[in-house]
């Protein structure tokens, strides 16, 4: 009866002790094509929220900051030419 007891706070006491944790967001956002990564005396972020290299441009303007590629950016492709025919047997 205590192994079960001892099982059931066990369970019981999880969500708790994941509460105390703290979780990072993830920091590239695939929807969005293009970062910037400010820098700071405490050190650096990053947002990822930027359609354009322009755009994330004018928000570096003045700052200490860089523009690049989201490396996890959703890329569409372009469609191609189709299925080919199917092959014929001599």
């Amino acid at each position: 009866m205590r192994r079960i007891r001892n099982a059931i706070l066990l369970v019981a006491g999880l969500p708790g002790v994941a509460l105390l944790t703290t979780a990072r967001a993830q920091t590239y956002d695939p929807r969005y094509p293009v970062c910037i990564e400010i820098y700071t005396i405490d050190g650096s972020s990053i947002d990822c929220s930027f359609t354009s290299i322009a755009q994330c441009a004018a928000t570096a303007s003045g700052q200490s900051a860089q523009c690049y590629a989201n490396p996890y950016a959703l890329r569409s492709r372009p469609p191609g030419p189709g299925p080919s025919p199917p092959r014929r047997n001599r």
